[in-house]
């Protein structure tokens, strides 16, 4: 099965529209993941958006709302202040939803992703209704812009996601399935947390890592490839799904960026499951 490819906006780490224009055709690929916070924040215009990919030829393919006050200098503080978890910021994260969600239906897209935050693998502790019903207040707030979103995994187990996703109960709900994640977090076997997700995968980060020898610190995330991410099995239980996902290929470590993105776009053409830019 073939998927299409694109890169993660942020990735990157340009700064104007022509310099992530220029990134991104750097790497081979013509789809994005589009980081909506300078839409948000009123950096950019969807219309210039528009006219930028238009005029090279790129392909917005969904959105990244990240959530104010996060920290990942270590696993213990992006626990206490990834996604919607802490409520200082709660109304500052709910009003830039409204306006990534604009600016996602004005470029016509149907997928937003985002962390939700370290979701309580204790289904009776008290935050995690806190944060089921913040999740489902995002979730109505981009249904009624006409989006689905797509929270990030890693930072809880997949049986822990999968029955959170239960307990929303909400049909525009569903995964980004990052690998690396995983194994960066501690949290479970790539392919086998995929398999568990299994139909709730709406998009897939491609990136790779290698687990830590020390429990309660990071692994390390590596360029794609030469990690602990099996690639083959990994798409052979990515097509058990039945239906083509969008592969972006996220890279948040090293200095080389778009040389490392290309090193992972080279592999997937090699393992003969994305389609080939012209």
């Amino acid at each position: 099965m073939k998927h299409r490819l694109g890169v993660c906006s942020w990735s990157l780490r340009t700064e104007s529209l022509d310099e992530l224009v220029e990134a991104t055709r750097a790497v081979g690929v013509r789809h994005l993941q589009l980081a909506l916070d300078p839409l948000a924040a009123g950096a950019w215009e969807t219309d210039e958006v528009r006219h930028a990919c238009d005029e090279s030829g790129l392909e917005v393919v969904s959105g990244m709302m990240g959530m104010r006050g996060e920290d990942y200098s270590t696993l213990e503080t992006i626990r206490e202040t990834g996604g919607v978890r802490p409520t200082k910021h709660w109304k500052a994260n709910r009003a830039a939803a409204e306006r990534c969600a604009r600016a996602a239906q004005e470029l016509e897209l149907g997928l937003v992703s985002f962390h939700a935050g370290f979701l309580p693998h204790d289904p009776t502790d008290p935050e995690r209704e806190t944060l089921v019903d913040r999740l489902q207040e995002l979730a109505d707030v981009f249904g009624d812009h006409g989006l689905r979103v797509a929270f990030e995994t890693g930072q809880e187990s997949a049986e822990t996601l999968l029955a959170v996703l239960s307990e929303i109960g909400r049909a525009n709900v569903g995964v980004n399935f990052d690998p690396a994640n995983m194994i960066l977090y501690g949290m479970g076997e790539p392919v086998r947390a995929l398999r568990t997700l299994g139909e709730h995968v709406l998009q897939v980060h491609v990136k790779d890592a290698i687990a830590t020898d020390t429990p309660g610190t990071w692994g390390s995330e590596v360029v794609v490839g030469t990690g602990e991410v099996d690639w083959k099995a990994f798409f052979e239980a990515l097509d058990d799904l039945g239906a083509p996902r969008d592969l972006l290929i996220e890279r948040e470590a090293g200095e080389s960026r778009v040389e490392d993105m290309r090193a992972a776009r080279r592999l997937l053409e090699e393992l003969d499951v994305v389609e080939v830019d012209a």
